[in-house]
């Protein structure tokens, strides 16, 4: 007797999970071991001149400098539910880059969960935690 049906959209998903990774391998077996969750390792920390350059005072002078900006971008990022890990952690790294200290990182996540919820903090704060973690293990 043949297994029980599994749910269409799950099978679905299954088999584009797999022709994706087969496609994947085929134009570049360097991407095979790529995941969602480690992207942010892809992109390397932009210097805190061209952050300020691009994200702060530049174009606007009596606006927000770049630091500012990172933390409301984390903010927000928090507020919706910490699902953007990659993003948050680059965004952590920036931030720091940037001249923002734990304290300030950790503070801004914690104001978060006023909008999105503890349980978004929670993992923005793990998730913040990884990102400086490493930041100081590098350098």
């Amino acid at each position: 007797m043949a297994d029980t049906p599994q749910n269409p959209f799950e099978a679905l998903f299954k088999q584009a999970q797999e022709m994706s990774q087969e496609w994947v391998k085929a134009v570049n077996p360097a991407m095979a071991s790529f995941t969602p969750g480690t992207a942010d390792k892809m992109w390397p920390t932009v210097p805190a001149e061209m952050l300020e350059a691009f994200m702060g005072k530049q174009f606007n002078p009596d606006g927000l400098e770049a630091k500012t900006r990172l933390l409301l971008t984390l903010l927000g990022l928090t507020i919706q539910g910490a699902i953007a890990e990659a993003q948050i952690r680059l965004t952590v790294r920036h931030a720091m880059e940037a001249g923002a200290t734990s304290q300030e990182i950790a503070e801004t996540i914690g104001l978060s969960a006023l909008f999105g919820g503890v349980p978004a903090m929670n993992k923005a704060m793990e998730l913040a935690k990884e990102a400086i973690d490493a930041e100081e293990s590098q350098g």
